[in-house]
């Protein structure tokens, strides 16, 4: 596996593939590898013959007082998982390579990013816009992969690829869960052991926003009421929110019909966890 810590270095790399007729897959991370992320590199092998992924902390999708400073950083680790997965080149660049001094640019897609998460972190969408256009430009990938458990980071990036007609396909991994039913998270080891015991409310809730909408839930009102009341019956779990949306604007619906998305924030301590599931009615 070949590692470029520069923006010459990893497009020399990707350029030369691009040469040899040679598709790419890119997989952008932040490093804390965990079986979620390496679904994605899987899926990116069978996608296409190259796989290239990323390793950035970017500091642009943190707000005051998140985690940037304390997020997990173990790049030993996840070069030796990625070279068993056998990834072709892994990008690793410092904050200084990504941003000069005095970066003024900005990314919005207008709208999408101030909803659902956007209203607790206003910013972040704004920071994974712009983060992840710069590595699509770094590495002009064919495909690039995303998970699906950011689901509203999907949409807002589809929507940028669509908007500023990118020459790449965007492709969605699904969640991966612990045993118990968590999703994965770099974020999971912050939970103390109470906390983790917990946390598979969220999974729980999910379950039940399908099942309701399986039997027959059409209005979204209730529904959420119902998993809110779920939710808020665990005493380690402080809600953030739990809202029934369009999947593909994330705008809010009057009736369950269509592609709808159930999705759910909740704090555990200071751990902010996300969960949700997309469902076709």
């Amino acid at each position: 596996m070949k590692v470029a810590k520069s923006i010459r270095g990893v497009r020399s790399v990707c350029q030369s593939w691009r040469a040899q007729g040679e598709e790419i897959a890119f997989v952008p991370t932040m490093g804390a590898l965990h079986a979620g992320h390496l679904s994605l590199v899987d899926r990116a092998r069978k996608l296409a013959p190259r796989v290239a992924t990323s390793i950035f902390v970017n500091p642009t999708q943190f707000g005051p007082g998140e985690d940037f400073d304390k997020y997990p950083r173990t790049t030993r680790s996840d070069l030796k998982a990625f070279r068993e997965r056998g990834v072709d080149l892994c990008f690793l660049p410092t904050k200084e390579v990504m941003y000069s001094e005095d970066h003024r640019t900005k990314v919005q897609v207008t709208g999408l990013g101030k909803l659902l998460e956007g209203q607790t972190r206003p910013d972040h969408f704004a920071g994974v816009a712009l983060v992840v256009l710069k590595l699509l430009n770094m590495v002009q990938p064919n495909i690039l992969i995303l998970g699906q458990k950011d689901a509203q980071q999907a949409v807002v990036v589809e929507t940028m690829i669509r908007d500023l007609d990118l020459p790449v396909k965007l492709v969605r991994g699904p969640i991966i869960r612990d045993r118990d039913g968590l999703a994965l998270s770099s974020r999971n080891r912050y939970l103390n052991a109470k906390q983790r015991a917990a946390a598979p409310i969220l999974w729980k809730t999910i379950k039940e926003a399908r099942r309701l909408v399986q039997q027959g839930e059409r209005s979204p009102r209730r529904l959420v009421q119902k998993l809110e009341k779920q939710l808020m019956a665990e005493p380690e779990l402080k809600l953030d929110y739990v809202v029934a949306v369009n999947a593909l604007t994330l705008e809010p619906v009057s009736k369950l019909e269509g592609r709808i998305l159930i999705a759910l924030a909740a704090y555990f301590g200071k751990t902010r966890l996300i969960d949700n599931i997309e469902i076709r009615v």
